[in-house]
């Protein structure tokens, strides 16, 4: 067969010295731009883990260098520094907000689409690079991800430039390109870790087998390539741990408070396995995770929804999704008289349906607070976040609740990859341009596709933004190829009708999983039919007209993820009918100027009265309490857990000495937690509690500050937080 050429739709025609590929190209940035804006003060504070830590990088150049999680720099976040150092340079000229700490993810997502254009147009033509940038566009997840201040969208945008320097490489045959590939995949790394190395095996792939240099001496280049690879990624990783830990915070996540072990366990092993094998979730020295109540956010008079305890899920939690589905919006009522809402999902342990309140849903790739990490030994063959991405297993992006992120054209990019081995004979060193297009985007598809399908540990929907790039890719140059085939073999137009029908077929079954009938999709089944009606009188019009059938229900579900979609804390799509969302079915408004709106205020005023003359406002079990206090007040808040509570940031006796050296005050604690006994005995014995404030949970023996029975805190059972002040 020959090589494709570029398609005539698009021949170079000058207007105002402006082609038409770049007219389209620039609506269709103006319109991924539009999209990203639309509706943006619903992310309130983003991901407050996050806002808070760039809070705190800002309030000094050690917090910035360590990306401390709060103000006293206790602790870490869990992620290297890169994507949390350029949200600081936008919050400090802009001030901190959830939508400042976003904004270079939403312009990573904007003018990645211009990137990935000139890419695929390298190899396959400006109609293959409008079609993917257009798929790009238009793809939930991609928008979702780049509407939030999680480093994912960043960490795109510097892979695609890599791409860009890996083909530099190929095509001329330089050692300077490679290099600086592997130098931006090792920046890449410093945004998220080895999640930046999946595209890795595509581009050393495309450089070996494209370049025209001989074969010893590729093996060479990339060895070096590597070598620079490593140094990149490990720079800051290596300088962090080479400071005495006395003199930084600890690492958070990490178990032994150290990078590598971070890198190594809880960003490696347990992304792969769970937490079985890593120390980033509750098996901590070989102990069971605690089984008795765990602390929840402290409460005030609103219904802050509360924690449910291990093997402990309320009947009414399990009642109010009897008649739901995975991932459905529900409510309760506790004996309390508290509403609680939030969504259907199985709790660990356990085959049965129950209602979560947002609180209880994972985020950051650790357990929630009172969650054991299902992906432990205990798990009874659970995966972590199973609520998110399913079980794994080869359908595990063409079925509920992960096909609606990004799969909507998997179909067809799938059989485009297929198509691609027939684009030309194959030469080695690869001669065709669809051939080396192929081996860089599919070779990237397929990686993540097999990677994430398979893995049973830590996996976040949102993470399936990393294939967004060769999924568009691959649909342009699926669709183009079959266009240029259709010249002159009249069997191109029925093998595109074909492979339409099977990805319209998909978004069918994907939508009805999800409870949406839409109008869009008869008009997308219209459209298809039109379009192979067309087929038999006018070509390019039936070719552009089932193109756009395939794309309207993505298009659609992009739409209404900025619609209705809160995107907080864990970025999602639309889910569909089933979204939780206000009287006017719109998401839920919040408010970006009011930093920290989910703190308890009448805590946030008791503490902030009291404590002007110590360090920190407080000390709370983790960073799911302490974060919306930090973004209320920019005070130090000490994180003694780290993220999830399973961190040793600091024992009792650093409690008892920040106490005696009046750098701490109050403490928000509660309930039995496990393997830290010696701190609840240190704070029973040696604290009082501060009535009004929880203590429903206070354990026996506990001092009160006024010697009186104080009523149960909001949550009732015995689950809220208790605060409690520590004299020297």
């Amino acid at each position: 067969m020959t090589t494709l050429t570029q398609p005539s739709l698009l021949n170079k025609k000058p207007f105002l010295r402006v082609t038409i590929a770049t007219l389209l190209l620039i609506a269709i940035m103006t319109l991924s731009f539009g999209l990203h804006m639309h509706n943006i003060q619903s992310i309130g504070d983003a991901n407050a883990y996050y806002t808070a830590a760039v809070e705190s990088m800002l309030q000094s150049w050690h917090n910035f260098f360590f990306v401390a999680a709060e103000p006293g720099g206790s602790v870490t976040v869990d992620k290297p520094p890169l994507g949390l150092w350029i949200e600081a340079v936008f919050a400090y000229f802009l001030g901190v907000s959830g939508f400042s700490v976003s904004l270079p993810n939403i312009l990573a997502g904007v003018f990645g689409i211009p990137l990935l254009y000139h890419l695929v147009k390298k190899y396959m033509g400006e109609l293959a690079g409008l079609v993917a940038a257009l798929v790009m566009a238009f793809t939930p997840v991609y928008v979702a991800t780049n509407r939030n201040n999680t480093m994912d969208g960043m960490l795109v945008f510097f892979l695609l430039l890599a791409a860009w320097a890996f083909i530099q490489a190929t095509e001329s045959n330089k050692l300077r390109w490679l290099l600086l590939g592997a130098f931006i995949v090792g920046l890449g790394f410093n945004i998220k870790m080895l999640q930046a190395f999946l595209p890795l095996p595509a581009f050393y792939a495309l450089y070996f087998f494209g370049s025209q240099q001989k074969w010893l001496r590729k093996v060479f280049n990339l060895g070096v390539a590597s070598i620079l690879l490593l140094a990149v990624s490990l720079s800051w990783a290596l300088v962090v741990d080479a400071v005495p830990a006395d003199q930084r915070p600890y690492i958070g996540s990490s178990g032994d408070n150290t990078v590598m072990g971070l890198i190594a366990g809880h960003n490696g092993t347990s992304r792969l396995f769970g937490g079985f094998f890593g120390r980033g979730d509750d098996q901590r020295d070989g102990q069971t995770p605690p089984t008795g109540p765990q602390p929840a956010s402290p409460a005030d008079d609103s219904s802050q929804p509360q924690q449910t305890p291990r093997n402990g899920t309320p009947p009414q939690a399990i009642e109010a999704c009897a008649d739901q589905t995975q991932g459905s919006a529900c409510s309760f009522t506790q004996p309390n008289g508290n509403t609680i809402t939030g969504n259907c999902i199985t709790p660990p342990n356990t085959d049965r349906l129950a209602c979560a309140p947002q609180g209880m849903i994972p985020q950051n790739g650790q357990p929630p607070i009172g969650q054991p990490n299902n992906g432990g030994p205990n798990n009874q063959g659970g995966t972590p976040f199973s609520q998110e991405t399913g079980s794994p297993g080869v359908f595990r992006f063409f079925t509920q609740p992960l096909s609606k992120q990004m799969s909507w054209l998997l179909p067809f990019a799938l059989i485009s990859i297929v198509l691609g081995l027939f684009a030309a004979k194959i030469k080695l060193p690869l001669e065709s341009n669809a051939h080396k297009a192929l081996v860089l985007w599919g070779g990237w598809l397929l990686t993540c596709v097999v990677f994430f399908s398979m893995i049973t540990g830590i996996f976040h929907a949102y993470y399936a933004i990393m294939l967004v790039p060769p999924l568009g890719a691959m649909v342009g140059i699926g669709f183009t190829q079959l266009w240029a085939w259709g010249r002159d073999r009249s069997w191109a137009g029925a093998l595109l009708i074909v492979a339409a029908v099977i990805t319209f077929g998909f978004q069918i079954f994907a939508t009805i999983q999800y409870g949406e009938q839409t109008m869009w999709l008869f008009i997308a089944g219209a459209l298809l039919l039109l379009g192979s009606t067309l087929m038999f009188f006018q070509k390019k019009v039936a070719y552009l007209t089932i193109l756009t059938a395939m794309l309207i229900v993505p298009a659609y579900w992009t739409v209404m993820t900025t619609v209705s979609t809160a995107n907080q804390n864990l970025p999602t799509a639309y889910t569909g009918s089933i979204e939780q969302t206000g009287p006017d079915g719109l998401a839920r408004p919040q408010d970006d100027a009011n930093r920290g709106a989910n703190a308890n205020s009448k805590l946030i005023e008791y503490l902030q009265a009291n404590t002007q003359d110590v360090k920190y406002l407080a000390a709370v079990p983790s960073s799911q309490q302490g974060s919306t206090m930090v973004l209320a007040t920019g005070r130090p808040v000490l994180f003694m857990g780290g993220f999830s509570g399973q961190d040793d940031v600091v024992s009792a006796e650093d409690l008892a000495e920040m106490v005696a050296d009046g750098e701490l005050r109050y403490i928000v604690y509660g309930g039995d937690r496990g393997n830290q006994q010696d701190m609840v005995n240190w704070v029973q014995t040696s604290c009082e509690i501060v009535p009004g404030f929880g203590e429903a949970n206070a354990p026996q023996g506990a001092n009160r500050v006024d010697g009186q029975n104080q009523p149960q805190g909001p949550g009732g059972g015995g689950q809220s937080s208790t605060l409690y002040l520590c004299l020297p």
